[in-house]
């Protein structure tokens, strides 16, 4: 590191330990450049998937499906709670070790302010420090937003989905505002452990994006573990009581009311970027925050870049990670390489089983003006899936769109077992152009869930031949 004059100097500053930010630090690193990583939260070294986000969640997913009915729930989730603190500290350590233990890289613990385009001042254990950087890579990430609802942001039984995690008190009811993928996973893990949950949707329906055969078996699995879902709920107050909250709602012109220990505020995320004083550097925000970009994660300074939650785009670990390659490229390799690159980007709803989609809907490859066939089976009757009978699943359903002129595959639902790694098969076949055809009369392991493409793909349902 080069410090002179009060003032640590670097090839390339990082603010914000995320997945994409961490990725181009260590390759940076390796080549012998001097980079300087700045992360306001020792709890966020490696950003939020393995601290607050993915690991944590999907590991209480594993633990809420391992409890017995005999077993209590307080102590069940309590002793949970702890195994996967101690799974995130493992990771959280190992992060920033991997990095600060790099003989060119250097972890600051504190705030990060722009002074201008290349000059940041870090407030904190560390600081203050002056930092300047030739190239800038901001990785502030996102975090919950909480609705202007009375009574919700003074309640001292509002938690967002860290504090929840964090709290190794089972809340016996749970109340969730928001019906997206945040709120369902949440309300499907809280239920398996025990706790009596409700969701609160304001919108007419969950999952609005999916074909309404897909998202009436998501409610009837939900439905039949016990999760109540409210849809057309217009939240309107949070009122505390001694022993409980009052979460008042309206629907269709009714005023009701539900108690809870816990109230989660599941209602989406905005880009962390208000404290970052992007004024200064000559950055340009979106007006909800996020660091606007080109197809080359370059900001209106072309020496600063932003990648992952913070540049507006979708939330996901994955493709932060995807943004450190676009930017890589940019810095060492021919720079070609942009975000209109990718296709046939996977998602995962990981309540029980999980919801796996990847491409168009039924609903938005005919509104595109597609000849489709469409072929569908419920799990269940998936003669090529022991699988699913092996492992006690045998619930949901797959669907597969395909263009009916080129059998390619324009898009997938599954929900099954193992469906969050069975997307990605199918997701890899979109990109390469292998068909339909080709993907049902492949050769796959046995007992697997992957086999059940045998089947489902040769079971035309509808068809516009």
């Amino acid at each position: 590191m080069d410090i002179g004059n009060d003032i640590l100097k670097a090839d390339v500053l990082v603010i914000g330990f995320g997945k994409g930010g961490k990725a181009v630090a260590a390759k940076m690193g390796a080549l012998g450049k001097t980079v300087v990583l700045v992360e306001r939260s020792e709890h966020m070294y490696g950003g939020t998937c393995p601290n607050v986000g993915c690991v944590p969640t999907k590991a209480l997913v594993h633990h809420a499906n391992k409890r017995r009915p005999e077993d209590s729930l307080q102590d069940w989730y309590e002793r949970s709670v702890g195994e996967v603190q101690a799974l995130t500290s493992l990771f959280r350590a190992g992060n920033y070790d991997g990095l600060n233990g790099m003989d060119t890289v250097r972890v600051v613990t504190g705030n990060a302010r722009f002074e201008d385009s290349h000059t940041v001042t870090v407030t904190g254990p560390d600081g203050p420090l002056t930092i300047t950087g030739d190239v800038i890579l901001i990785n502030t990430g996102s975090e919950p937003v909480v609705p202007d609802i009375p009574g919700l942001h003074g309640s001292s039984r509002m938690m967002t989905s860290t504090q929840l995690i964090e709290n190794s008190t089972l809340p016996r009811r749970l109340a969730i505002i928001g019906g997206g993928y945040l709120g369902l996973e949440f309300a499907s893990i809280y239920r398996r452990f025990g706790s009596e949950v409700t969701v609160l949707e304001a919108g007419a329906d969950i999952l609005r994006r999916e074909d309404g055969d897909v998202a009436a078996a998501v409610k009837a699995i939900l439905s039949e573990d016990g999760v109540r879902l409210v849809t057309g709920a217009r939240v309107l107050e949070v009122i505390d009581e001694p022993a409980e909250s009052a979460v008042i709602y309206e629907q269709e012109g009714t005023k009701r009311r539900i108690e809870a220990d816990a109230i989660l505020v599941a209602a989406g995320r905005r880009p962390v970027t208000a404290e970052l004083n992007l004024q200064a550097a000559g950055v340009d925000v979106s007006p909800k925050g996020g660091v606007e970009v080109d197809e080359h994660l370059r900001s209106s300074q072309p020496h600063i870049f932003a990648l992952g939650d913070v540049n507006g785009g979708p939330q996901f670990t994955y493709i932060s990670l995807d943004d450190s390659r676009i930017v890589l490229n940019q810095l060492t390799g021919d720079g070609t390489r942009s975000t209109e690159d990718r296709a046939a980007i996977p998602h995962t709803l990981f309540i029980t089983p999980p919801l796996a989609t990847v491409g168009l809907t039924e609903t938005e490859a005919r509104a595109a003006g597609h000849r489709v066939k469409i072929t569908s089976q419920p799990v269940a009757e998936i003669i090529a899936m022991p699988r699913a009978y092996v492992v006690e699943e045998t619930r949901g359903m797959m669907k597969f769109v395909i263009d009916a002129a080129t059998d390619q595959i324009l898009g997938a639902a599954l929900l099954s077992t193992d469906a969050q790694e069975l997307i990605n098969t199918v997701a890899l076949a979109m990109r390469h152009r292998i068909t339909a055809t080709e993907l049902r009369e492949s050769v796959y392991t046995h007992p697997s869930s992957t086999e059940a493409f045998n089947d489902v793909l040769g079971t035309v349902v509808r068809s516009d031949h």
